[in-house]
């Protein structure tokens, strides 16, 4: 079915402006100029909004606020509007109250707004004092929901705030708020977008749909991951390789597209997300029903593996494996010792993913291995618990 656009919105979050570092101020007027440059090539040549989803302050100065402004004052062009909300890097100078008044003083902006634009009703929330949304702005909330419902009949209604609703996408499980999930709950057709986590914005589990559908925003500073096994932690080594935004479309039939994008590269990451009618939980396809029958990675054929043993130590690399549609998401390696049987060692780590190219061989070393003979297990993990038969190496330390 075609897909005819008749609005389109950049959204992104947690950009992290610092007084002493350009380069997040940088990636920002870069992911404009980018956005542009895309809308500009498409049959529907506009860039009609820009909703910056909270934490674009790292800690809420007044000249971290300026130097935003400033950014969006010559970046933006004539009839794209722009919409920001703050959260709990905005707070950090002087506490809410003090932010409140420069967001006003220096944007000369509301913190919640709800917005039509193109005859979608956009409604963006302020947090408190952190990332909590209290009961006189939940009240709000569900209002203004009202007055969009009435006006929204098969047509999404866009929703933004800067924390995740718990329980929905990568990334709320360490960094998700439920303070308006009940609200929400009662308009199927409402598409949540949030910030906070700095989860990728192309990890399909990103994209969540069960009661209302929600989208991650990413960041425009660093990574962090939601999974606590990694060896590296949460916060990936190359956390800094970190410059993503989300391209929304809806098109003349209220269908909604969502495409990842990675200023980094200059490129989408895919076709994105396609939400055909989000009125209709029932259409709904980026459910959990994805963790039931995913595809598997595998290892291809003859993959190389090289181990080299030295001074107690072993140096494991190996090729990338394969995945029949969507990239790897890690890699688990399992050190057993082959006379006792024993597991000595078990180590996860991130594919890198998030980044664009993202890389064709991977290592980690071993250490204080003792003689003896051992097998490696190298298992490639999807992102839905599906995992490869595991690709193994015998080697030996004499």
């Amino acid at each position: 079915m075609a897909f005819n656009t008749v609005m389109r919105m950049m959204v992104c979050s947690d950009i992290h402006i610092k007084e002493d570092c350009p380069v997040e101020p940088e990636r920002f007027e870069k992911g404009l100029k980018d956005a542009y440059l895309f809308a500009e090539k498409c049959d529907y040549p506009f860039l009609d909004a820009v909703f910056t989803v909270g934490d674009f302050a790292n800690r809420g100065t007044e000249e971290q606020m300026r130097i935003c402004k400033s950014f969006l004052d010559k970046g933006l062009k004539k009839g794209t509007v722009s919409v920001l909300s703050m959260a709990s890097h905005e707070y950090m100078h002087d506490g809410y109250e003090g932010a409140l008044q420069r967001f006003d003083e220096i944007f000369g902006q509301v913190p919640d707004m709800h917005t039509v634009i193109k005859g979608f009703h956009c409604i963006s929330v302020t947090t408190e004092k952190g990332c909590s949304i209290g009961e006189e702005k939940q009240k709000w909330l569900s209002n203004e929901l009202k007055k969009a419902a009435a006006d929204s009949e098969n047509k999404p209604i866009f929703v933004f705030q800067h924390p995740h609703i718990s329980g929905t996408v990568y990334g709320s499980a360490n960094w998700g708020d439920d303070d308006i999930y009940s609200i929400l709950m009662d308009y199927p057709q409402v598409i949540d977008f949030s910030g906070h986590s700095h989860a990728p914005v192309n990890d399909p589990r990103s994209v969540h749909q069960k009661h209302f559908t929600c989208f991650g925003t990413g960041s425009l500073s660093y990574f962090e991951l939601d999974e606590f096994d990694f060896i590296h932690g949460t916060i990936p080594p190359d956390k800094g390789q970190c410059a993503q935004f989300l391209i929304v479309e809806v098109s003349d039939r209220g269908a909604v597209r969502v495409k990842p994008y990675d200023i980094l590269s200059g490129k989408f990451f895919d076709d994105g997300a396609v939400i055909n009618t989000p009125w209709n939980p029932d259409s709904f396809v980026y459910t959990s029903a994805r963790y039931l029958a995913p595809e598997k990675p595998y290892f291809e054929e003859n993959t190389v593996v090289k181990i080299v043993v030295s001074d107690n130590r072993a140096a494991v690399s190996f090729e990338a494996a394969k995945s029949p549609s969507e990239r790897i998401n890690a890699y688990k390696l399992v050190l057993k010792n082959i006379e006792t049987g024993r597991i000595l060692r078990q180590v996860r780590f991130t594919s890198e993913y998030y980044l664009y190219d993202m890389p064709q061989e991977y290592s980690f070393t071993f250490d204080d291995v003792c003689k003896g003979k051992y097998l490696v297990g190298i298992t490639a993990e999807g992102f839905w618990n599906n995992c490869s038969s595991p690709l193994t190496k015998e080697f030996e330390v004499r």
